[in-house]
């Protein structure tokens, strides 16, 4: 009965001893090479390595929660979830609860692409629909869909979005440039896909819940480490082939 009673006493002082995880928020809509999502686990990719060199180095296990884009804010307002990456203060009218942002870790490339390799001004495009991802934000781009000059295709990923332009849905789609370059390197030759215009640039950064048990200074430090350090910038490169762009705010 001692060893019985001693086990159940060693198991339960490492349960109090153990570090609760940090939860990180991921986006079914995102794709390699930011993360790759099998059986609903996040398994690799950029934000990947980033997220778990993070939590690493303030001492917690990492624990991914895959969500649908529209879910995630409720999630973080619920607070089921401790941090969200690769987000800007742009893509938020009211953002609701207590939160402090990062600064800014890398930038988003966002390009239209096309079936065929003629650039276009994307403000004298002719009215039309165009291929989006859904419950995305696209602020340079609100303008001509207010005037009903262009018209959104939503999709569920990136992914499909492409895969709807290769079918012949609309002439144009918008894309994240990485996930882009990686789609279209899978493509033959002859069908791969080009891209006609630079949408927008913008600084992503974290937003980690302002709550003293996840210590979210301790949190936001150790991202400014790794952004000076290279850290960030060498994870971008080992899984994009080039160094992180400028941030285009310094």
């Amino acid at each position: 009965m001692r060893v019985v009673l001693g086990a159940l006493w060693m198991i339960a002082t490492a349960s109090l001893a153990a570090p609760a995880p940090l939860r990180f928020s991921v986006s079914d809509s995102w794709a390699m090479p930011l993360i790759q999502v099998e059986d609903g686990r996040a398994v690799q990719g950029i934000l990947y390595d980033l997220l778990v060199s993070l939590a690493t180095q303030v001492g917690r296990p990492a624990e991914f929660h895959v969500l649908a884009r529209a879910r995630i804010a409720a999630a973080m307002e619920h607070g089921d979830i401790d941090v969200r990456c690769y987000v800007t203060q742009a893509w938020f009218n009211n953002l609701s609860g207590d939160y402090i942002w990062s600064i800014p870790l890398m930038v988003q490339r966002n390009v239209l692409v096309s079936t065929h390799a003629q650039p276009v001004q994307v403000s004298r495009l002719a009215p039309q629909t165009i291929g989006t991802a859904l419950n995305y934000r696209y602020t340079s781009l609100d303008p001509l869909f207010a005037s009903g000059q262009l018209t959104r295709d939503d999709a569920r990923s990136e992914e499909q979005v492409l895969y709807k332009l290769i079918a012949g849905r609309f002439q144009y789609a918008v894309s994240n440039e990485w996930i882009f370059d990686r789609f279209n390197q899978r493509l033959p030759t002859g069908r791969r896909l080009h891209k006609v215009a630079v949408i927008n640039e913008e600084s992503l950064g974290c937003i980690v819940r302002n709550d003293p048990n996840i210590q979210p200074q301790r949190i936001l430090r150790t991202l400014l480490r790794m952004k000076m350090s290279g850290e960030i910038d060498d994870i971008i490169q080992r899984y994009t082939g080039e160094r992180a762009a400028s941030d285009p705010a310094r």
